[in-house]
């Protein structure tokens, strides 16, 4: 597939190794500017571009920048992508150590993918937001392995939804559903699955177990 990742840190610099190792065409950008991606592009084979080229024909974009920096990405940056576009947040809240106060998570409950999505004019399946970066590259097995991590994925369009289970699965983890992107918040920062490197069976206990309310580490 044709890829597109707009941020080129922990997590986008690891996908960007894993999905050129596994044959798609990967474009990647940042807010420095495709020459300062010169060294992952001679490791990967990706493509460096400028962030309003990086979603062009894409049949998936990965977002991976800080929340306080999603409304700064072009408007209609998605619009330049491949038909049925599934675009993946990676991206979590942190007011407190970084984003600032956002007032329509605060205030009105929004998940921090339906911001997201709503910055970006297009729906989002969130995935990603809680692995360890190293695991990307370290911890992939394949299916059936007893000891295969599984991934929390949430989104509205179950097309999209799909894709991206599929190229998670081609990644080396299993996924589970949490639902739609109102059910997302069970994967956010302070609920169990954040960060939990466990299987299929734990991931669901952990989904079905996170409390509704943020915990005040991540409120502002």
């Amino acid at each position: 597939m044709k890829i597109g990742i707009i941020g080129a840190g922990n997590i986008g610099g690891n996908l960007t190794r894993r999905l050129t190792a596994l044959g798609h065409d990967v474009s990647v950008a940042n807010s420095r500017g495709p020459e300062t991606l010169t060294a992952l592009a001679e490791e990967t084979g990706a493509t460096p571009v400028k962030v309003e080229d990086a979603a062009r024909d894409a049949e998936v974009v990965v977002v991976t920048v800080p929340l306080k920096a999603v409304p700064n990405l072009p408007h209609g940056l998605v619009d330049q992508a491949a038909e049925g576009v599934a675009v993946i947040d990676t991206g979590n809240y942190y007011p407190r150590q970084r984003d600032g106060r956002i007032a329509a998570i605060e205030d009105e409950g929004l998940t921090e993918s339906g911001w997201t999505a709503r910055q970006l004019g297009h729906t989002v399946v969130k995935a990603f937001n809680g692995t360890y970066a190293q695991d990307i590259l370290d911890r992939h097995r394949p299916a059936g392995a007893p000891d295969r991590l599984a991934l929390p994925v949430a989104g509205d369009d179950e097309a999209a939804k799909r894709v991206v289970r599929e190229l998670i699965d081609a990644l080396g983890f299993d996924t589970v559903d949490t639902g739609g992107l109102d059910d997302s918040w069970r994967q956010q920062p302070g609920t169990p699955v954040y960060g939990l490197q466990k299987g299929v069976d734990e991931v669901t206990k952990a989904l079905a177990e996170a409390p509704r309310e943020r915990s005040a580490d991540f409120r502002a």
